[in-house]
């Protein structure tokens, strides 16, 4: 079991060995009746007192997640929050304790995102209702009935060419103009930011993203052992400011970035911003992902096109989405790049799985042939629109005084912030109890954690239910901020 303490942090030794060890227990990794580590070998392998193991472990009991028995040890109590049990919980497997893991933190807050929660707002996807399921459904049917073997075939390593210059030509109209020889399928924009991650970024190597940002990007990049510095954004995006400065004293490798409807705050990169973001790449030979997971999903104008259409000597990395608007049950992005940096990023991609799935390449290529997938993002925007429209005008009537949010104008997400002292996590487990889930805002930072926002996704659920969430999510928030926050809080310290 390995914790990762920041000794210069604001938040204590005793907190942050607490919070490491609730969010295994809350989350499943760490199994009920399942015996911690005791005080001393703690206290030996994070080089910390007896005192503040003690102290961590107290903590741990007054929440009521574990529980101590004389001359044995200190056990896992309960969980918190539901999550699906393990079907190995006995004893026997306690040895595994001692094999050490490297998952990062916010890999246990995915655990949030439980299918338990009726009211679910924590899941940045589309309603399946708005797919086109039985349009792709019947593509695979009529491909299926003409060429069965296709089930027993391995595609090219780079992807069905069909589909690459399909690809290609969708990515001509954002005035990206490459070669489909230039195209990767890759299984979804996260393994695009993995293969990247693997490829480029070694143990101390430096990454620059903005705070906040999409979280499984941070653990990607956490997995391989990169030195993550946040760059705050505004109304304008990252600040560039800031970002020179950095570049110029820490020497960074990397730099990830989510230029259109930011995820999570759906903030629009300006166009000033983004000459000004690639003109320091270029200064300081610095490589750039360029996230794209929704920049089709805007609901007044369309944002600027991606970075990598400015691009002119090889730094922008450009990876887009397509199953959040597609086909979420079969991962499905594109990666294009320049030079020697696709090439490695294409053996890398060998290395991880040989290829993406054909047939759900050979499905989607008749749908990006056709005008049938212009018509279906147009529809697709029109419905998101009104939830969206519909959520702002709830937030208006119904959240209490203090309570801020940014008005997305494109993406699923709306960013909320409430007053500093309260903590959304707390905020959190009392929505849980009614069956409500958001995506607690620390999680999407890489340094000092703000802990005092949420993101909040209005996609997912049908209309029916996005009513009834919002006013239910506002009457608990109400409530949760007319109490102190140190009475909130569940830490007793």
């Amino acid at each position: 079991m390995k914790i990762e303490l920041n000794r210069y942090s604001r938040i204590s030794l005793v907190q942050q060995i607490y919070e490491n060890l609730s969010d295994r227990i809350r989350s499943g990794i760490l199994n009920e009746e399942e015996c911690l580590p005791s005080i001393r070998e703690m206290s030996k392998n994070l080089e910390v007192s007896f005192l503040t193991v003690v102290k961590a472990y107290d903590l741990l009991e007054q929440n009521n997640l574990v529980k101590r028995v004389q001359g044995k040890g200190t056990f896992v109590k309960s969980h918190s929050i539901k999550c699906e049990k393990s079907r190995n919980t006995g004893s026997s497997y306690k040895w595994q304790l001692s094999i050490q893991d490297y998952l990062p933190r916010t890999h246990f807050d995915t655990h949030y995102n439980s299918s338990d929660h009726s009211l679910q707002f924590s899941l940045a996807a589309i309603a399946p209702s708005l797919l086109p399921n039985r349009y792709l459904e019947n593509e695979i049917h009529i491909m299926l009935e003409k060429n069965p073997l296709i089930l027993s075939e391995y595609g090219p390593i780079q992807g069905d060419l069909d589909l690459r210059i399909a690809m290609k030509r969708t990515l001509k109209k954002q005035k990206i103009n490459v070669s489909e020889k230039d195209i990767l399928v890759t299984n979804g924009t996260q393994q695009g930011i993995d293969l990247v991650a693997r490829t480029f970024i070694g143990p101390g190597d430096v990454v620059i993203a903005e705070a906040p940002t999409y979280p499984a990007a941070l653990d990607i990049f956490r997995s391989r052992g990169a030195s993550i510095l946040p760059v705050p954004i505004d109304k304008n995006g990252i600040r560039t400011d800031i970002l020179i400065k950095l570049c110029e004293t820490k020497n960074p490798k990397l730099i990830y970035t989510i230029p259109n409807f930011h995820n999570p705050t759906g903030i629009v990169l300006s166009d000033d911003r983004r000459e000004q973001l690639l003109t320091i790449a270029q200064e300081f030979k610095i490589i750039i992902i360029e996230d794209d997971p929704w920049s089709e999903i805007y609901y007044n104008e369309k944002p600027p096109n991606p970075i990598k259409s400015l691009d002119t000597k090889g730094n922008v990395i450009y990876l887009k989405g397509l199953s959040k608007t597609l086909i979420p049950g079969c991962r499905i992005g594109l990666l294009t790049a320049d030079g020697t940096i696709f090439n490695r990023l294409v053996s890398s991609k060998m290395n991880a799985d040989l290829g993406s799935p054909l047939l759900t390449q050979k499905a989607l290529y008749p749908l990006f042939q056709s005008k049938r997938m212009e018509d279906h993002i147009k529809k697709l925007r029109t419905a998101l629109k009104i939830r969206r429209d519909l959520v702002i005008k709830l937030l208006k009537k119904h959240m209490p005084e203090g309570v801020e949010w940014i008005e997305p104008k494109g993406g699923l997400n709306i960013w909320i912030s409430i007053p500093e002292k309260w903590d959304t996590k707390q905020l959190l487990l009392e929505c849980q109890k009614k069956n409500l889930s958001f995506l607690p805002g620390f999680v999407c930072f890489s340094g000092e954690p703000e802990t005092n926002h949420l993101r909040l996704s209005f996609s997912y659920l049908n209309d029916n239910v996005l009513e009834t969430g919002i006013i239910e999510l506002c009457r608990i928030l109400k409530e949760f901020l007319s109490v102190t926050p140190l009475e909130n809080s569940r830490l007793i310290l």
